[in-house]
C-alpha cells in the first residue's frame, strides 16, 4: 500500500522534481544565475529538455520553484533563532532573526543574490509556490512586529506627515495582504526593513568591500540604529553558540 494514499508514481515525481531543483541550485552556485536554463539542468539531470517540460512548463516556473525552496530554507533558519527566545521576548527575537538571516546570507551568496539582489523572472502569480513561500518569510518578521505594536505600540508619525502616494500605497498593501497594522506602523517597519535588508544586500554584492574587511559591527550598528524605531533596546549577540543553531 502507497503510503499515506500517495501512489508510487507520484512519489517518483517528487523525487525526481526535487532532483531538478537541486541540480538548478548546483548550476546556480558553480556558474551563476545565467547557467540555469531548462536546457542546462536537463543536461545536468542526464535527461533532455522536452523531458524537463513534464515536471516544469517553462524556465518562470523552474525559477519560481528554485526560489520558493530558498525562501523555505530561510525561513526555518529564521524561526528556529527567533523561538530560540520566549513569545513576547520581541527584541530578543526580532534581533536573532535578523542575525540569523545574515548568517544565511553569508553562507548561501548565490542563493540569496538569486532571490534579494537580482531581477530574476519567476512565476509570480498569485497561489504560486513562489508567491506563497515569500509571503511566508514575509510573516516571520511582520507578526513579531504586529505582535510588538499590540502589546507595546512603538512610535509613529502622525498620519498627515506622511506622503499622501505613501499612505495610499502602504493602505493598499495592508488590505491586500491583510496586515493588522496601522499605514503609519507599517511605515515605520519597512523603514527599518529597507535599512536592514538594504545593508545586506551591499555586503553580497561586495559593494562595501572597498571600505570593509568585516561588516559584522557594521550590521550591528544598523541593528541599534533600528531597535529604537520599534520601541525596543538593542540586544547585543549572545555569549555561546550562535543563535538558532
Amino acid at each position: 500500500m502507497a503510503a499515506q494514499g500517495v501512489s508510487r508514481r507520484e512519489r517518483v515525481r517528487q523525487t525526481t522534481l526535487a532532483e531538478i531543483r537541486a541540480a538548478a541550485r548546483r548550476l546556480l552556485i558553480e556558474q551563476g544565475p545565467q547557467a540555469v536554463t531548462i536546457n542546462a539542468v536537463a543536461r545536468e539531470m542526464g535527461m533532455s529538455g522536452p523531458a524537463l517540460y513534464h515536471y516544469f512548463s517553462g524556465h518562470e516556473e523552474l525559477v519560481g520553484a528554485v526560489t520558493a525552496d530558498f525562501f523555505r530554507e530561510l525561513i526555518q533558519v529564521l524561526e528556529s533563532a527567533r523561538d530560540a527566545y520566549p513569545r513576547g521576548e520581541h527584541g530578543p527575537r526580532l534581533m536573532a532573526a535578523c542575525r540569523a538571516m545574515r548568517r544565511w546570507a553569508i553562507a548561501n551568496p548565490a542563493e540569496y543574490r538569486w532571490v534579494f539582489a537580482s531581477p530574476i523572472t519567476a512565476d509570480r502569480q498569485p497561489g504560486s509556490a513562489r508567491e506563497l513561500a515569500g509571503s511566508d518569510f514575509e510573516q516571520v518578521f511582520l507578526e513579531e512586529v504586529t505582535e510588538l505594536w499590540e502589546s507595546r505600540p512603538f512610535p509613529v508619525p502622525a498620519p498627515e506627515e506622511l506622503d499622501p502616494s505613501i499612505r495610499e500605497q502602504l493602505a493598499a498593501y495592508a488590505a491586500s495582504a491583510g496586515v493588522g497594522l496601522p499605514v503609519e506602523a507599517i511605515h515605520v517597519f519597512l523603514s527599518c526593513w529597507i535599512r536592514l535588508d538594504g545593508l545586506l544586500c551591499m555586503e553580497m554584492l561586495n559593494q562595501l568591500d572597498f571600505f570593509y574587511s568585516d561588516l559584522e559591527p557594521v550590521f550591528e550598528d544598523c541593528l541599534r540604529e533600528i531597535a529604537p524605531k520599534l520601541g525596543l533596546d538593542y540586544v547585543a549577540t549572545p555569549a555561546g553558540p550562535s543563535e538558532g543553531t
